[in-house]
């Protein structure tokens, strides 16, 4: 990765072409926002409005054809991310945006792919109407899937280009180390923390949000990103402070990744953390912190 990032900053068209290419496919949207924030992060907010602008003509094309909007959305979330990231220095307050960043998205898909929202929920509809036949056994109780509606589809469409434009802006912000200030990103990112009042708001909200029902889910999944990258942070911050390998890091992940209990003890963690900062704990040497 550290190749593509010294290809992307040899000048504007290699750049261009990363942007482009990847503004255009599927599967790599998440490059063309990186390179966006990379360009952005690095070298200012006018190179970054070019090539981002370049890099939004194929992303609206495929738009078009599509009706999938996704691309556009990563590119303009990222891109804002960046640009707050820049003026403030603060990676805490950028990771915390994304949750404006997740309700525009939201409203814009509401707005402007009411359509395409439309299509796929009646694709969930047939696809569950399937499942649900082959799994029905004669005689037994009749079996039945909740399809997701179109307030689901939103707020877990929300959610997730929040969260995949926070891990594109990480990306560029990696890159940016890797290129200018080695290591530097490892220690900005294992300190992340929000603010207290921030924290206890989003977490409240999740819950709330929760509490509501499943077409709220999704928004809930949206208030607590900056909760799961506070919590990413913390665990990075405990491998680094007892010595910890990348094995147990990636066990971390996939545990994450599959177990949903996990999801809940990490966002637990993180209210915890609020009151206790495990990090200062874990600075502090044997004894309780005494010579």
């Amino acid at each position: 990765m550290r190749g593509l990032a010294e290809f992307i900053m040899r000048g504007r068209w290699q750049a261009l072409a990363i942007a482009v290419l990847g503004a255009g496919s599927v599967l790599f949207g998440w490059i063309s926002a990186a390179a966006v924030a990379l360009v952005t992060l690095r070298k200012g907010v006018r190179p970054g409005i070019w090539l981002m602008f370049w890099a939004l003509l194929p992303a609206a094309v495929a738009t078009y054809v599509t009706g999938d909007a996704g691309n556009v959305l990563l590119l303009t979330g990222t891109f804002a991310l960046a640009l707050l990231l820049r003026i403030s220095v603060s990676l805490a307050l950028a990771v915390l945006a994304s949750v404006v960043v997740g309700l525009l998205t939201g409203g814009s898909l509401l707005l402007f792919s009411a359509d395409f929202l439309a299509q796929i929920a009646a694709v969930f509809a047939e696809l569950l109407q399937q499942v649900e036949a082959g799994l029905q056994q004669p005689g037994a109780a009749p079996v039945n899937l909740r399809a997701p509606t179109v307030a689901q589809l939103v707020g877990i469409f929300a959610a997730g280009n929040a969260m995949m434009s926070v891990l594109s802006l990480l990306l560029a912000r990696y890159w940016q180390s890797a290129l200018y200030n080695p290591g530097g990103f490892g220690t900005e990112f294992r300190t992340l923390r929000l603010p207290m009042a921030a924290a206890l708001g989003l977490a409240a909200m999740a819950v709330a949000l929760w509490s509501l029902g499943p077409d709220y889910a999704g928004w809930a999944v949206l208030a607590a990103v900056p909760l799961t990258f506070w919590g990413f942070a913390l665990v990075h911050a405990n491998a680094h402070a007892k010595g910890r390998g990348k094995a147990w890091l990636i066990l971390f992940y996939m545990l994450w990744l599959l177990i949903d209990p996990a999801k809940m003890v990490l966002l637990a963690v993180v209210v915890a953390d609020t009151f206790i900062d495990f990090r200062a704990r874990w600075q502090m040497p044997p004894g309780g912190g005494s010579a």
